[in-house]
């Protein structure tokens, strides 16, 4: 493990701000694990060495988009390859609408200027 508590030091971390959709709000919930279990989870294992995935529930703060997956990558192309996996899927754009993708790269500002980062 690095010192972040995740197997290798992100270069990239992506905000996915989705919004599930009707037709996955109308399988019951236990259909709808299966269908993480069979569908997302595999492809999340064959990714795990350089991309980490977190979920984040937001519907009950936001109109807009109902949960936040936050993607942490090794590297681009790691990212990209993750995303042309989940792409040939139902869950891109079926089951969830996409709405915004917003990478960033942590403390890119104080690493620039050689500074240490700011935290709290």
């Amino acid at each position: 493990m690095t010192r972040s508590g995740k197997p290798f030091d992100s270069a990239l971390t992506v905000f996915m701000l989705v919004k599930t959709t009707t037709e996955w709000l109308g399988f019951p919930v236990e259909k709808r694990f299966e269908l993480f279990r069979e569908t997302f989870t595999p492809i999340l294992k064959a990714h795990a060495a350089d991309v980490t995935l977190r979920f984040f529930d937001i519907e009950f703060y936001s109109a807009r988009v109902t949960d936040l997956w936050m993607w942490d990558a090794r590297d681009h192309q790691s990212y990209q390859l993750l995303v042309e996996a989940i792409r040939e899927t139902p869950f891109w754009d079926r089951y969830f609408e996409i709405v915004d993708i917003l990478p960033g790269l942590e403390n890119a500002y104080a690493t620039h200027y050689g500074r240490e980062p700011i935290t709290a």
